[in-house]
Protein backbone atom coordinates (compact mmCIF):
# COMPACT_ATOMS: atom_id res chain seq x y z
CA UNK A 1 0.00 0.00 0.00
CA UNK A 2 2.97 2.33 0.58
CA UNK A 3 3.67 2.13 -3.15
CA UNK A 4 0.18 3.31 -4.03
CA UNK A 5 -0.29 6.84 -5.26
CA UNK A 6 -1.52 9.39 -2.76
CA UNK A 7 -4.84 9.57 -4.63
CA UNK A 8 -5.35 5.80 -4.35
CA UNK A 9 -4.45 5.81 -0.67
CA UNK A 10 -6.89 8.66 -0.12
CA UNK A 11 -9.65 6.82 -1.98
CA UNK A 12 -9.09 3.58 -0.03
CA UNK A 13 -8.99 5.44 3.29
CA UNK A 14 -12.11 7.42 2.44
CA UNK A 15 -13.94 4.27 1.37
CA UNK A 16 -13.07 2.46 4.60
CA UNK A 17 -14.14 5.51 6.58
CA UNK A 18 -17.46 5.74 4.70
CA UNK A 19 -18.15 2.03 5.24
CA UNK A 20 -17.34 2.25 8.95
CA UNK A 21 -19.40 5.41 9.36
CA UNK A 22 -22.33 3.89 7.47
CA UNK A 23 -22.17 0.72 9.60
CA UNK A 24 -22.12 2.77 12.79
CA UNK A 25 -25.02 4.95 11.66
CA UNK A 26 -26.98 1.88 10.49
CA UNK A 27 -26.48 0.21 13.84
CA UNK A 28 -27.64 3.34 15.67
CA UNK A 29 -30.68 3.59 13.38
CA UNK A 30 -31.43 -0.11 13.97
CA UNK A 31 -31.30 0.30 17.73
CA UNK A 32 -33.41 3.43 17.48
CA UNK A 33 -35.97 1.64 15.31
CA UNK A 34 -36.11 -1.25 17.78
CA UNK A 35 -36.53 1.11 20.71
CA UNK A 36 -39.21 3.07 18.88
CA UNK A 37 -41.06 -0.15 18.02
CA UNK A 38 -41.09 -1.28 21.64
CA UNK A 39 -42.16 2.17 22.87
CA UNK A 40 -44.88 2.42 20.22
CA UNK A 41 -46.16 -1.04 21.11
CA UNK A 42 -46.18 -0.21 24.81
CA UNK A 43 -48.05 3.05 24.20
CA UNK A 44 -50.56 1.23 22.01
CA UNK A 45 -51.17 -1.46 24.63
CA UNK A 46 -51.59 1.18 27.32
CA UNK A 47 -54.21 2.94 25.18
CA UNK A 48 -56.15 -0.33 24.69
CA UNK A 49 -55.95 -1.20 28.41
CA UNK A 50 -57.12 2.30 29.33
CA UNK A 51 -60.06 2.04 26.93
CA UNK A 52 -61.14 -1.25 28.52
CA UNK A 53 -60.68 0.13 32.04
CA UNK A 54 -62.94 3.10 31.25
CA UNK A 55 -65.54 1.02 29.37
CA UNK A 56 -68.91 1.00 31.29
CA UNK A 57 -69.62 -2.45 29.87
CA UNK A 58 -66.57 -3.82 31.63
CA UNK A 59 -67.55 -2.18 34.92
CA UNK A 60 -71.11 -3.54 34.64
CA UNK A 61 -69.91 -7.04 33.72
CA UNK A 62 -67.68 -7.19 36.81
CA UNK A 63 -70.80 -7.01 39.01
CA UNK A 64 -72.28 -10.17 37.45
CA UNK A 65 -72.08 -13.56 39.14
CA UNK A 66 -69.95 -14.86 36.22
CA UNK A 67 -68.00 -11.90 34.68
CA UNK A 68 -66.14 -14.21 32.29
CA UNK A 69 -69.30 -15.12 30.44
CA UNK A 70 -69.76 -11.50 29.34
CA UNK A 71 -66.18 -10.31 29.15
CA UNK A 72 -64.44 -13.24 27.33
CA UNK A 73 -66.35 -12.90 24.02
CA UNK A 74 -65.90 -9.16 24.10
CA UNK A 75 -62.13 -9.44 24.70
CA UNK A 76 -61.72 -12.07 21.95
CA UNK A 77 -63.52 -9.84 19.45
CA UNK A 78 -61.36 -6.81 20.27
CA UNK A 79 -58.15 -8.88 20.20
CA UNK A 80 -58.99 -10.18 16.72
CA UNK A 81 -59.99 -6.74 15.42
CA UNK A 82 -56.94 -4.88 16.81
CA UNK A 83 -54.31 -7.57 16.33
CA UNK A 84 -53.55 -7.78 20.04
CA UNK A 85 -52.12 -11.05 21.36
CA UNK A 86 -53.93 -10.91 24.69
CA UNK A 87 -56.33 -8.79 26.74
CA UNK A 88 -56.64 -10.08 30.29
CA UNK A 89 -59.23 -8.71 32.71
CA UNK A 90 -58.61 -9.90 36.28
CA UNK A 91 -59.75 -9.44 39.82
CA UNK A 92 -57.56 -7.60 42.36
CA UNK A 93 -56.36 -11.03 43.56
CA UNK A 94 -54.97 -11.79 40.02
CA UNK A 95 -57.82 -14.18 39.09
CA UNK A 96 -58.27 -14.02 35.29
CA UNK A 97 -61.71 -13.28 33.83
CA UNK A 98 -60.45 -13.34 30.19
CA UNK A 99 -57.49 -14.83 28.30
CA UNK A 100 -56.49 -15.72 24.74
CA UNK A 101 -56.39 -19.36 25.91
CA UNK A 102 -59.76 -20.10 27.57
CA UNK A 103 -58.12 -22.80 29.71
CA UNK A 104 -56.19 -20.07 31.58
CA UNK A 105 -59.43 -18.38 32.74
CA UNK A 106 -59.68 -18.64 36.50
CA UNK A 107 -55.94 -19.05 36.99
CA UNK A 108 -53.65 -16.38 38.44
CA UNK A 109 -52.19 -13.58 36.27
CA UNK A 110 -48.40 -13.68 35.83
CA UNK A 111 -46.91 -10.18 35.86
CA UNK A 112 -46.50 -7.01 37.91
CA UNK A 113 -49.69 -5.70 39.47
CA UNK A 114 -48.35 -3.55 42.33
CA UNK A 115 -48.62 -0.29 40.35
CA UNK A 116 -52.17 -1.13 39.16
CA UNK A 117 -53.31 -2.02 42.71
CA UNK A 118 -51.93 1.38 43.77
CA UNK A 119 -54.12 3.04 41.12
CA UNK A 120 -51.35 3.69 38.52
CA UNK A 121 -50.81 2.44 34.98
CA UNK A 122 -47.71 0.42 34.14
CA UNK A 123 -45.90 -0.97 31.06
CA UNK A 124 -43.27 -3.70 30.95
CA UNK A 125 -41.71 -6.52 28.94
CA UNK A 126 -42.46 -9.77 30.73
CA UNK A 127 -42.55 -13.52 29.99
CA UNK A 128 -46.01 -14.90 30.56
CA UNK A 129 -48.00 -17.88 29.38
CA UNK A 130 -47.66 -16.76 25.74
CA UNK A 131 -43.91 -16.10 26.04
CA UNK A 132 -42.06 -12.76 26.27
CA UNK A 133 -44.43 -9.88 25.61
CA UNK A 134 -44.76 -6.11 25.76
CA UNK A 135 -47.71 -5.40 28.03
CA UNK A 136 -49.55 -2.59 29.77
CA UNK A 137 -51.73 -2.91 32.91
CA UNK A 138 -54.42 -0.45 33.95
CA UNK A 139 -56.60 -0.38 37.12
CA UNK A 140 -60.44 -0.40 36.98
CA UNK A 141 -61.96 1.69 39.76
CA UNK A 142 -65.46 2.22 41.12
CA UNK A 143 -67.16 5.48 41.97
CA UNK A 144 -65.23 5.71 45.24
CA UNK A 145 -61.85 5.23 43.51
CA UNK A 146 -61.37 1.72 44.83
CA UNK A 147 -59.61 -0.75 42.49
CA UNK A 148 -62.18 -3.41 41.62
CA UNK A 149 -60.31 -5.03 38.73
CA UNK A 150 -57.32 -4.71 36.42
CA UNK A 151 -56.92 -4.86 32.62
CA UNK A 152 -53.70 -6.11 30.97
CA UNK A 153 -53.16 -5.80 27.18
CA UNK A 154 -50.07 -6.98 25.34
CA UNK A 155 -48.35 -8.29 22.23
CA UNK A 156 -45.64 -10.91 22.12
CA UNK A 157 -42.02 -9.95 21.38
CA UNK A 158 -42.24 -11.90 18.13
CA UNK A 159 -44.99 -9.57 16.97
CA UNK A 160 -42.89 -6.54 17.95
CA UNK A 161 -39.92 -8.02 16.10
CA UNK A 162 -42.00 -8.38 12.95
CA UNK A 163 -42.93 -4.69 13.19
CA UNK A 164 -39.30 -3.73 13.70
CA UNK A 165 -38.13 -5.85 10.78
CA UNK A 166 -40.61 -4.06 8.55
CA UNK A 167 -38.41 -0.95 8.86
CA UNK A 168 -35.18 -2.75 7.86
CA UNK A 169 -35.59 -2.30 4.05
CA UNK A 170 -35.69 1.47 4.51
CA UNK A 171 -32.66 1.24 6.76
CA UNK A 172 -30.76 -0.83 4.19
CA UNK A 173 -31.75 1.63 1.46
CA UNK A 174 -30.38 4.56 3.51
CA UNK A 175 -27.14 2.69 4.20
CA UNK A 176 -26.69 1.75 0.54
CA UNK A 177 -27.32 5.36 -0.52
CA UNK A 178 -24.80 6.67 2.01
CA UNK A 179 -22.14 4.19 0.84
CA UNK A 180 -22.79 4.99 -2.82
CA UNK A 181 -22.69 8.76 -2.28
CA UNK A 182 -19.58 8.52 -0.08
CA UNK A 183 -17.79 6.32 -2.60
CA UNK A 184 -18.69 8.67 -5.47
CA UNK A 185 -17.47 11.75 -3.59
CA UNK A 186 -14.28 9.94 -2.55
CA UNK A 187 -13.64 8.93 -6.16
CA UNK A 188 -14.07 12.49 -7.42
CA UNK A 189 -11.79 13.84 -4.71
CA UNK A 190 -9.18 11.18 -5.46
CA UNK A 191 -9.24 12.14 -9.17
CA UNK A 192 -8.64 15.78 -8.26
CA UNK A 193 -5.87 14.73 -5.87
CA UNK A 194 -4.30 12.54 -8.57
CA UNK A 195 -4.12 15.51 -10.93
CA UNK A 196 -2.76 17.77 -8.19
CA UNK A 197 -0.04 15.29 -7.10
CA UNK A 198 0.72 14.03 -10.64
CA UNK A 199 -0.10 10.49 -9.52
CA UNK A 200 2.76 10.33 -7.02
CA UNK A 201 2.73 8.47 -3.72
CA UNK A 202 3.53 9.74 -0.25
CA UNK A 203 7.07 8.34 -0.28
CA UNK A 204 7.75 9.83 -3.69
CA UNK A 205 6.36 13.20 -2.65
CA UNK A 206 8.38 13.30 0.57
CA UNK A 207 11.58 12.29 -1.24
CA UNK A 208 10.89 14.80 -3.99
CA UNK A 209 10.31 17.56 -1.46
CA UNK A 210 13.55 16.77 0.36
CA UNK A 211 15.55 16.63 -2.89
CA UNK A 212 14.00 19.80 -4.31
CA UNK A 213 14.49 21.66 -1.05
CA UNK A 214 18.14 20.58 -0.99
CA UNK A 215 18.61 21.66 -4.61
CA UNK A 216 16.86 24.96 -3.92
CA UNK A 217 19.27 25.89 -1.14
CA UNK A 218 22.44 24.42 -2.63
CA UNK A 219 22.50 25.94 -6.13
CA UNK A 220 24.83 28.87 -6.68
CA UNK A 221 22.20 30.76 -8.65
CA UNK A 222 19.39 32.73 -7.06
CA UNK A 223 15.97 31.17 -7.58
CA UNK A 224 12.68 33.04 -7.06
CA UNK A 225 9.18 31.54 -7.42
CA UNK A 226 6.28 33.95 -7.87
CA UNK A 227 2.53 33.43 -8.17
CA UNK A 228 0.30 35.03 -10.85
CA UNK A 229 -0.28 38.03 -8.56
CA UNK A 230 3.41 38.95 -8.60
CA UNK A 231 4.02 37.76 -5.02
CA UNK A 232 7.23 35.99 -4.06
CA UNK A 233 6.13 32.55 -2.88
CA UNK A 234 9.58 31.09 -2.31
CA UNK A 235 13.21 32.03 -2.87
CA UNK A 236 16.45 30.36 -1.94
CA UNK A 237 19.35 31.59 0.20
CA UNK A 238 21.34 32.83 -2.80
CA UNK A 239 18.40 34.93 -4.06
CA UNK A 240 17.99 36.44 -0.59
CA UNK A 241 21.71 37.29 -0.60
CA UNK A 242 21.70 38.81 -4.08
CA UNK A 243 18.54 40.87 -3.56
CA UNK A 244 19.08 41.76 0.08
CA UNK A 245 15.89 40.00 1.22
CA UNK A 246 15.10 38.47 4.62
CA UNK A 247 15.03 34.66 4.85
CA UNK A 248 12.01 33.17 3.08
CA UNK A 249 9.10 32.06 5.26
CA UNK A 250 7.03 29.19 3.88
CA UNK A 251 3.37 29.93 3.29
CA UNK A 252 3.78 33.72 3.51
CA UNK A 253 3.90 35.27 0.00
CA UNK A 254 5.52 38.70 -0.25
CA UNK A 255 4.46 41.28 -2.84
CA UNK A 256 7.37 42.25 -5.09
CA UNK A 257 6.15 45.85 -5.17
CA UNK A 258 6.63 46.10 -1.41
CA UNK A 259 10.29 45.05 -1.45
CA UNK A 260 13.35 47.28 -1.79
CA UNK A 261 14.18 46.12 -5.31
CA UNK A 262 15.14 48.03 -8.47
CA UNK A 263 12.08 49.15 -10.47
CA UNK A 264 13.14 47.03 -13.43
CA UNK A 265 13.14 43.86 -11.29
CA UNK A 266 9.81 44.76 -9.69
CA UNK A 267 8.29 45.23 -13.16
CA UNK A 268 9.67 41.88 -14.32
CA UNK A 269 8.42 39.93 -11.30
CA UNK A 270 5.03 41.66 -11.29
CA UNK A 271 4.20 41.25 -14.99
CA UNK A 272 5.57 37.70 -15.22
CA UNK A 273 6.85 38.26 -18.75
CA UNK A 274 9.54 36.09 -20.28
CA UNK A 275 13.12 37.24 -19.80
CA UNK A 276 16.29 35.78 -21.30
CA UNK A 277 19.70 36.91 -20.01
CA UNK A 278 18.50 40.38 -19.05
CA UNK A 279 20.85 42.67 -17.09
CA UNK A 280 19.47 44.34 -13.96
CA UNK A 281 21.50 46.62 -11.70
CA UNK A 282 20.93 46.70 -7.95
CA UNK A 283 22.69 48.92 -5.44
CA UNK A 284 25.88 46.88 -5.44
CA UNK A 285 25.40 44.14 -8.01
CA UNK A 286 24.82 43.45 -11.67
CA UNK A 287 22.45 40.52 -12.15
CA UNK A 288 21.72 38.41 -15.20
CA UNK A 289 18.06 37.42 -14.96
CA UNK A 290 16.05 34.72 -16.73
CA UNK A 291 12.33 34.20 -16.18
CA UNK A 292 9.92 31.58 -17.49
CA UNK A 293 6.30 30.71 -16.75
CA UNK A 294 5.61 27.67 -14.53
CA UNK A 295 3.13 25.67 -16.62
CA UNK A 296 1.63 22.36 -15.34
CA UNK A 297 2.86 19.23 -17.06
CA UNK A 298 6.09 20.83 -18.23
CA UNK A 299 4.34 22.79 -20.96
CA UNK A 300 5.10 26.26 -22.26
CA UNK A 301 3.14 29.47 -22.66
CA UNK A 302 2.35 28.45 -26.23
CA UNK A 303 0.53 25.31 -25.01
CA UNK A 304 -2.34 27.48 -23.77
CA UNK A 305 -2.22 26.09 -20.22
CA UNK A 306 -2.71 28.65 -17.45
CA UNK A 307 0.63 29.35 -15.72
CA UNK A 308 0.82 28.78 -11.99
CA UNK A 309 3.35 31.60 -11.71
CA UNK A 310 6.93 32.19 -12.81
CA UNK A 311 10.38 30.81 -12.06
CA UNK A 312 13.15 33.41 -12.03
CA UNK A 313 16.87 32.69 -11.89
CA UNK A 314 19.49 35.25 -10.87
CA UNK A 315 23.21 35.11 -11.67
CA UNK A 316 25.68 37.48 -10.09
CA UNK A 317 27.50 39.24 -12.91
CA UNK A 318 29.29 41.76 -10.72
CA UNK A 319 32.70 40.07 -10.73
CA UNK A 320 32.58 39.58 -14.49
CA UNK A 321 31.64 43.23 -15.02
CA UNK A 322 34.40 44.23 -12.62
CA UNK A 323 36.90 42.27 -14.70
CA UNK A 324 35.37 43.82 -17.82
CA UNK A 325 35.88 47.25 -16.28
CA UNK A 326 39.50 46.47 -15.51
CA UNK A 327 39.93 45.18 -19.06
CA UNK A 328 38.35 48.37 -20.38
CA UNK A 329 40.77 50.41 -18.26
CA UNK A 330 43.68 48.46 -19.72
CA UNK A 331 42.29 49.06 -23.19
CA UNK A 332 42.02 52.76 -22.41
CA UNK A 333 45.63 52.85 -21.30
CA UNK A 334 46.67 50.80 -24.34
CA UNK A 335 44.76 53.15 -26.65
CA UNK A 336 46.38 56.06 -24.85
CA UNK A 337 49.85 54.61 -25.38
CA UNK A 338 49.03 53.93 -29.00
CA UNK A 339 47.73 57.47 -29.42
CA UNK A 340 50.80 58.91 -27.70
CA UNK A 341 53.07 56.76 -29.84
CA UNK A 342 51.31 57.91 -32.99
CA UNK A 343 51.36 61.54 -31.84
CA UNK A 344 55.03 61.45 -30.82
CA UNK A 345 55.91 59.80 -34.13
CA UNK A 346 54.26 62.68 -36.00
CA UNK A 347 55.99 65.24 -33.82
CA UNK A 348 59.34 63.47 -34.20
CA UNK A 349 58.95 63.58 -38.00
CA UNK A 350 58.19 67.30 -37.70
CA UNK A 351 61.32 67.89 -35.61
CA UNK A 352 63.48 65.85 -38.01
CA UNK A 353 62.08 67.77 -40.98
CA UNK A 354 62.84 71.11 -39.29
CA UNK A 355 66.41 70.00 -38.60
CA UNK A 356 66.84 68.85 -42.20
CA UNK A 357 65.64 72.27 -43.31
CA UNK A 358 68.35 73.78 -41.08
CA UNK A 359 65.75 75.36 -38.84
CA UNK A 360 67.19 74.11 -35.59
CA UNK A 361 65.83 76.91 -33.42
CA UNK A 362 62.24 76.18 -34.48
CA UNK A 363 62.83 72.46 -33.98
CA UNK A 364 64.16 73.04 -30.44
CA UNK A 365 61.29 75.37 -29.56
CA UNK A 366 58.68 72.89 -30.90
CA UNK A 367 60.17 69.98 -28.96
CA UNK A 368 60.49 71.98 -25.74
CA UNK A 369 56.93 73.32 -25.92
CA UNK A 370 55.44 69.84 -26.54
CA UNK A 371 57.49 68.28 -23.73
CA UNK A 372 56.52 71.07 -21.35
CA UNK A 373 52.77 70.64 -22.11
CA UNK A 374 52.82 66.86 -21.64
CA UNK A 375 54.96 67.04 -18.51
CA UNK A 376 52.80 69.81 -17.03
CA UNK A 377 49.65 67.64 -17.28
CA UNK A 378 51.42 64.69 -15.68
CA UNK A 379 52.90 66.81 -12.90
CA UNK A 380 49.58 68.53 -12.14
CA UNK A 381 47.72 65.26 -11.82
CA UNK A 382 50.47 63.46 -9.89
CA UNK A 383 50.84 66.37 -7.54
CA UNK A 384 47.15 66.62 -6.73
CA UNK A 385 45.95 62.99 -6.70
CA UNK A 386 47.69 60.25 -4.75
CA UNK A 387 46.15 57.39 -6.72
CA UNK A 388 48.34 56.13 -9.62
CA UNK A 389 45.39 54.38 -11.31
CA UNK A 390 43.54 57.68 -11.63
CA UNK A 391 46.68 59.46 -12.82
CA UNK A 392 47.32 56.85 -15.52
CA UNK A 393 43.66 56.96 -16.55
CA UNK A 394 43.63 60.76 -16.92
CA UNK A 395 46.89 60.85 -18.84
CA UNK A 396 45.58 58.17 -21.16
CA UNK A 397 42.20 59.89 -21.60
CA UNK A 398 44.04 63.14 -22.44
CA UNK A 399 45.95 61.41 -25.24
CA UNK A 400 42.76 59.69 -26.41
CA UNK A 401 40.92 63.02 -26.54
CA UNK A 402 43.79 64.62 -28.45
CA UNK A 403 43.69 61.78 -30.99
CA UNK A 404 39.92 62.24 -31.48
CA UNK A 405 40.30 65.97 -31.89
CA UNK A 406 38.56 66.80 -28.63
CA UNK A 407 39.80 69.45 -26.28
CA UNK A 408 39.99 67.91 -22.80
CA UNK A 409 40.45 70.34 -19.92
CA UNK A 410 41.44 68.74 -16.61
CA UNK A 411 41.34 70.94 -13.53
CA UNK A 412 42.45 69.65 -10.13
CA UNK A 413 41.88 72.12 -7.30
CA UNK A 414 44.33 71.49 -4.50
CA UNK A 415 45.60 68.21 -3.15
CA UNK A 416 43.09 65.36 -2.90
CA UNK A 417 43.75 62.20 -0.89
CA UNK A 418 41.71 59.28 -2.18
CA UNK A 419 43.23 56.49 -0.10
CA UNK A 420 39.83 55.68 1.46
CA UNK A 421 38.10 55.35 -1.91
CA UNK A 422 38.06 52.16 -3.96
CA UNK A 423 40.38 52.78 -6.97
CA UNK A 424 38.40 50.47 -9.25
CA UNK A 425 35.17 52.32 -8.41
CA UNK A 426 36.84 55.68 -9.16
CA UNK A 427 38.16 54.34 -12.47
CA UNK A 428 34.64 53.13 -13.33
CA UNK A 429 33.09 56.52 -12.50
CA UNK A 430 35.66 58.77 -14.23
CA UNK A 431 36.30 56.46 -17.19
CA UNK A 432 32.62 55.96 -18.10
CA UNK A 433 31.71 59.61 -17.62
CA UNK A 434 34.61 60.72 -19.84
CA UNK A 435 33.78 58.10 -22.50
CA UNK A 436 30.17 59.33 -22.65
CA UNK A 437 31.37 62.94 -22.76
CA UNK A 438 33.78 62.16 -25.64
CA UNK A 439 30.96 60.51 -27.60
CA UNK A 440 28.65 63.48 -26.99
CA UNK A 441 31.29 66.12 -27.81
CA UNK A 442 32.53 64.34 -30.95
CA UNK A 443 29.43 65.44 -32.88
CA UNK A 444 29.36 69.01 -31.54
CA UNK A 445 30.91 72.17 -32.94
CA UNK A 446 32.98 73.00 -29.89
CA UNK A 447 34.27 69.43 -29.31
CA UNK A 448 35.14 70.26 -25.71
CA UNK A 449 35.11 68.18 -22.52
CA UNK A 450 36.06 69.36 -19.06
CA UNK A 451 36.86 67.38 -15.92
CA UNK A 452 37.01 69.16 -12.57
CA UNK A 453 38.24 67.55 -9.35
CA UNK A 454 38.09 69.51 -6.11
CA UNK A 455 37.77 68.96 -2.41
CA UNK A 456 34.54 70.25 -0.91
CA UNK A 457 34.64 69.90 2.85
CA UNK A 458 34.98 66.20 3.61
CA UNK A 459 33.87 65.26 0.09
CA UNK A 460 35.41 64.90 -3.34
CA UNK A 461 33.44 66.73 -6.00
CA UNK A 462 33.91 65.42 -9.52
CA UNK A 463 32.26 67.19 -12.47
CA UNK A 464 32.32 66.16 -16.14
CA UNK A 465 30.87 68.50 -18.74
CA UNK A 466 30.70 68.21 -22.52
CA UNK A 467 29.79 70.55 -25.36
CA UNK A 468 27.25 68.19 -26.86
CA UNK A 469 23.51 68.65 -27.29
CA UNK A 470 22.74 67.55 -23.73
CA UNK A 471 20.48 64.81 -22.53
CA UNK A 472 17.04 64.61 -24.08
CA UNK A 473 15.86 62.66 -21.03
CA UNK A 474 17.92 64.17 -18.23
CA UNK A 475 17.12 62.54 -14.94
CA UNK A 476 17.05 59.11 -13.46
CA UNK A 477 16.30 57.54 -16.88
CA UNK A 478 19.90 58.33 -17.90
CA UNK A 479 21.12 55.90 -15.24
CA UNK A 480 18.68 53.15 -16.11
CA UNK A 481 20.15 49.98 -17.53
CA UNK A 482 19.75 50.09 -21.32
CA UNK A 483 19.56 53.90 -21.62
CA UNK A 484 21.97 55.24 -24.22
CA UNK A 485 22.68 58.58 -25.87
CA UNK A 486 23.81 56.78 -29.04
CA UNK A 487 21.69 56.52 -32.14
CA UNK A 488 18.44 54.60 -31.85
CA UNK A 489 19.62 51.69 -33.92
CA UNK A 490 22.40 50.87 -31.48
CA UNK A 491 20.91 52.09 -28.23
CA UNK A 492 20.30 49.24 -25.89
CA UNK A 493 22.38 46.83 -27.97
CA UNK A 494 25.36 44.87 -26.71
CA UNK A 495 27.64 47.11 -24.72
CA UNK A 496 25.19 50.01 -24.77
CA UNK A 497 23.36 51.49 -21.83
CA UNK A 498 25.57 49.88 -19.19
CA UNK A 499 28.13 52.61 -18.51
CA UNK A 500 25.94 55.08 -16.59
CA UNK A 501 24.25 52.24 -14.73
CA UNK A 502 27.70 51.11 -13.58
CA UNK A 503 28.53 54.69 -12.60
CA UNK A 504 25.42 54.92 -10.41
CA UNK A 505 26.22 51.58 -8.83
CA UNK A 506 29.82 52.62 -8.07
CA UNK A 507 28.67 55.95 -6.60
CA UNK A 508 26.15 54.24 -4.35
CA UNK A 509 28.73 51.68 -3.27
CA UNK A 510 31.03 54.52 -2.18
CA UNK A 511 28.15 56.19 -0.30
CA UNK A 512 28.09 59.17 -2.67
CA UNK A 513 25.55 61.08 -4.73
CA UNK A 514 25.29 61.98 -8.39
CA UNK A 515 23.26 64.53 -10.32
CA UNK A 516 22.88 65.38 -13.99
CA UNK A 517 21.78 68.62 -15.67
CA UNK A 518 21.84 70.28 -19.09
CA UNK A 519 24.20 73.29 -19.13
CA UNK A 520 25.15 73.98 -22.79
CA UNK A 521 25.67 70.26 -22.89
CA UNK A 522 25.42 67.54 -20.27
CA UNK A 523 26.99 68.09 -16.85
CA UNK A 524 27.42 65.16 -14.48
CA UNK A 525 28.38 66.00 -10.90
CA UNK A 526 29.50 63.36 -8.40
CA UNK A 527 30.05 63.92 -4.69
CA UNK A 528 32.00 61.23 -2.80
CA UNK A 529 32.76 61.22 0.95
CA UNK A 530 36.52 61.16 1.62
CA UNK A 531 35.93 60.27 5.27
CA UNK A 532 35.08 56.53 5.52
CA UNK A 533 32.73 57.25 8.48
CA UNK A 534 30.60 59.63 6.37
CA UNK A 535 27.65 57.96 4.65
CA UNK A 536 25.53 60.93 3.55
CA UNK A 537 27.39 63.66 1.57
CA UNK A 538 26.06 67.17 1.32
CA UNK A 539 23.23 67.34 -1.26
CA UNK A 540 24.33 68.43 -4.71
CA UNK A 541 23.02 71.75 -6.02
CA UNK A 542 20.81 71.74 -9.12
CA UNK A 543 20.07 68.99 -11.60
CA UNK A 544 18.29 65.72 -11.08
CA UNK A 545 19.61 63.63 -8.19
CA UNK A 546 19.99 59.87 -8.21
Amino acid sequence: MRKWSLARQFFAGQLVFVLALTAAISWVLYLDAEQNTYETSADRMLAIATTFADDPFVSASLELADPSAALQPYAIEVMDDLGVDFITIMAPDRTRFTHRNPEEIGSRYIGSVEQALAGRSHTETFSGTLGPSVRAIMPVTDGDGEVVAMVAAGVTVDTVTIARNAQLPLLFLIAAGAVTAGAAVSFLLSRHLRRATLGLGTDQLSHMFVFYDSVLHSVREGLVLTNPRGELVLYNDQAAHLLGLPPARAGQPTAAAGLDLPPSLVELLTTGRQAIDEFHVTTDRILVVNQEAAVPGGGTRASGAKPLGTVTTLRDHTEIESLTGELQTMRTLTDALRAQTHEHANRLHTIVSLIELDRRAEALDFATRDLTHSQQLTDDVLGAIDEPFITALLVGKSAQANERGIELAIAVDGSIETSHLDPSALVTIIGNLLDNAFDAAADSLGRKVSLTLERRGDNLELAVRDSGSGLTAAGTDAFTLGFSTKETEVAGGPGRGLGLALVRQAVQRLGGAISVANDDGARFTVLLPLDPTTTSPTPLPGGTHV
